[in-house]
């Protein structure tokens, strides 16, 4: 049960990630396909992003950081808010 959870939570994570790079870079980048492996097969071992075509690939792992990375500072952000009132 607590895999089925993790993967959940890495999944929405990783969705989480492909929607704040997109915002971030105005379209520019992208996030690789959920279950490819084009970070594989083009990027380099444990790279977090790589170029493809003229265009920045962000990586699962990759996705997968800036998802945590966003989370952590939205609870962040509601702590400090909720202890200034």
């Amino acid at each position: 049960m607590d895999e089925i959870i993790g993967g959940v939570l890495g999944v929405i994570a990783i969705q989480t990630g492909r929607v704040v790079v997109w915002l971030v870079s105005f379209g520019k980048w992208r996030g690789e396909p959920l279950f490819g492996d084009e970070g594989r097969i083009y990027g380099a071992a444990g790279a977090l992003s790589f170029v493809r075509d003229g265009r920045r690939v962000i990586t699962d792992t990759g996705l997968l950081f800036v998802g945590v990375v966003f989370y952590v500072v939205f609870v962040a952000l509601i702590i400090t808010v909720v202890a200034t009132v």
